[in-house]
């Protein structure tokens, strides 16, 4: 999931993100941070990948002010 789970943008995101994650074209994103937690969130607006725009955004955020990326 960590290399392909976001389609075309699978790669930019591990890079910014750093976690194992699964878009859905509904809005959705399901993401693992191994033994701690799993996230959802859930926007339906889409980028030209197919990937939540607000959701993404979230994520990022999320991820970096708690530093949970494995990278």
């Amino acid at each position: 999931m960590l290399i392909a789970g976001m389609y075309d943008f699978s790669g930019e995101y591990a890079r910014t993100v750093g976690l194992p994650s699964k878009s859905g074209v509904g809005g959705g994103i399901a993401v693992s941070v191994p033994n701690k937690i799993g996230i959802g969130v859930f926007n339906p607006a889409l980028d030209e990948h197919g990937n939540s725009v607000v959701g993404y955004h979230m994520l990022y955020d999320f991820v970096n002010q708690l530093e949970l990326s494995l990278f």
